[in-house]
């Protein structure tokens, strides 16, 4: 989700200042102590008066926000599903190059496979490696002109890194626009066609 807001975190008697980031899995909080939440261990989520109350296991947690508390509360409530982060939406078409896993390929039920020779609204390249990187080129050249193409690559590994998925993307000509969680293991980053390519 990726939105930060400096403020005031009470946990008990202690009332500490930092920023809060609120990502796709957890709320992290940088200030006098580091805290990390992970949304699966919530076990209550409510706004009030600029306040946003967590519970769990080693809270609670109140998050003194302003305004956007309510609009945390929804976000954690209610999260994007990878599909909605990816842009998945009827009517695109997409082209899948690299092995992916099965529920990831029923997401895109509701989509068209582009063709061979067709260009592609949606591209997504499985790149386990940094050696996979040299299909972004040919990628490119098949995206449609508004379209995107997603290189979903393993977290944390030394066989690729982000540093190198973007320095390909831009040699390709495109231009890197987001980022986002594929998977526990996996991210995704969006490459797009400049305005001036299109």
């Amino acid at each position: 989700m990726g939105q930060e807001l400096e403020c005031r975190v009470r946990m008990g008697r202690r009332i500490l200042t930092g920023k809060a980031y609120l990502e796709s899995d957890h709320i992290l909080f940088r200030g006098e102590e580091r805290i990390k939440i992970s949304l699966k261990d919530l076990s209550g989520v409510t706004a009030a008066d600029g306040v946003l109350h967590l519970d769990y296991a080693d809270g609670p947690a109140a998050f003194e926000l302003g305004k956007p508390a309510e609009k945390w509360a929804a976000k954690i409530l209610n999260p994007p599903t990878r599909a909605s982060k990816l842009g998945i939406k009827p009517g695109l078409t997409f082209r899948l190059c690299g092995e992916f896993e099965a529920a990831f390929v029923a997401e895109l039920k509701g989509l068209e496979q582009a063709g061979a020779r067709s260009k592609a609204d949606l591209i997504f390249l499985s790149s386990p490696a940094s050696a996979d990187l040299s299909e972004i080129p040919k990628l490119a050249a098949a995206l449609t002109p508004a379209g995107a193409l997603w290189v979903v690559y393993p977290k944390g590994v030394t066989a690729i890194r982000e540093i190198e998925v973007i320095q390909a993307g831009r040699s390709a000509g495109l231009k890197d626009v987001k980022v986002a969680s594929f998977s526990q293991t996996q991210t995704a980053l969006k490459f797009v066609l400049p305005v001036s390519a299109r």
